[in-house]
């Protein structure tokens, strides 16, 4: 892993002339650095400065000491960032863009490094809190990346994150809604979350063939279980369209015991886990810890 900072082009003044959210300016940068838009690393560039100002206003709000951004790229947010908070730090996976950012946003903190494997903890721990993260999440890892940010949000005050609408919309689904599913309890156990803006194919450069959807996350404090929810809320979504007693047979609590548990927290044999709110999952999580302890 490797961090590009305060030596180098890094001392170089911003480029304030150029606007990122011009296509013809962005396209001049890639050109400069050599950057172009990979599908490998699921690089859509975002141009809209109406969707860059909806992000700003969202994750600026009551005015952060620093800020994290997974996967800058160029720059489009960093440079708005920069502009208004204090320490900015970026981690970027790909080592041209490390470079465009070296131009665009040179008083940024870029750590060239695989977002799946840095250690969000420990980099968030030696921020100056309150911390604001943000980011525009590659498609292909966008359910990885919101699992890690989740383990990790005891050090961010909030997230303001852009993923595939149909990815957001599952996140949002309500009980009783069939697209619930693990990714929304888990989730919504962790954060209280809101939708921020809409990001059609024309916001990004190039355009992608999806919408996007801006989510904006606040965490919700960690508990005791929170563990144990998280496995027993992936087994029980193993195959969403079965019921919750099929999913969580083999799970090593008797059938039986499973049949009393699901009566004593008033649910039905026949219940699917997309059917459940989040307080029944803490009930049910809590019935399965103790019944694995007697």
């Amino acid at each position: 892993m490797g961090t590009t900072q305060g030596e180098g082009p890094h001392l170089r003044a911003a480029n304030l002339a150029l606007n990122l959210t011009n296509t013809k300016d962005l396209q001049q940068l890639l050109e400069r650095h050599g950057l172009s838009p990979t599908k490998r690393l699921g690089q859509h560039f975002l141009i809209s400065p109406v969707v860059v100002g909806r992000i700003l206003d969202h994750a600026l709000q009551d005015s952060p000491a620093s800020a994290l951004e997974v996967g800058p790229g160029p720059g489009v947010l960093t440079q708005g960032l920069c502009e208004r908070v204090g320490a900015v730090t970026c981690v970027e996976i790909d080592p041209i863009a490390v470079r465009a950012l070296s131009e665009t946003a040179p008083n940024a903190k870029v750590i060239q490094a695989d977002a799946l494997e840095v250690n969000f903890p420990d980099l968030l721990a030696a921020l100056s809190p309150p911390v604001a993260l943000v980011s525009n999440m590659p498609y292909q890892i966008t359910g990885p990346l919101l699992t890690r940010f989740a383990h990790a949000r005891t050090g961010f005050m909030r997230a303001t994150l852009m993923m595939q609408r149909e990815v957001a919309q599952k996140i949002l689904a309500q009980p009783g809604d069939r697209e619930m599913g693990s990714i929304s309890v888990f989730l919504q156990r962790r954060f209280s979350i809101t939708r921020v803006c809409d990001a059609p194919p024309g916001a990004f450069y190039p355009p992608p063939k999806v919408t996007s959807m801006v989510l904006g996350m606040v965490p919700r404090p960690t508990w005791p279980e929170e563990v144990a929810h998280e496995r027993l809320v992936r087994r029980a979504f193993a195959q969403p369209r079965k019921t919750l007693l099929n999913n969580l047979l083999g799970s090593g609590i008797p059938r039986e015991t499973l049949l009393s548990g699901l009566e004593s927290l008033g649910l039905s044999p026949d219940v699917r886990p997309h059917q459940i709110g989040l307080d029944t999952w803490d009930a049910l999580t809590h019935f399965t810890l103790h019944v694995g302890q007697s």
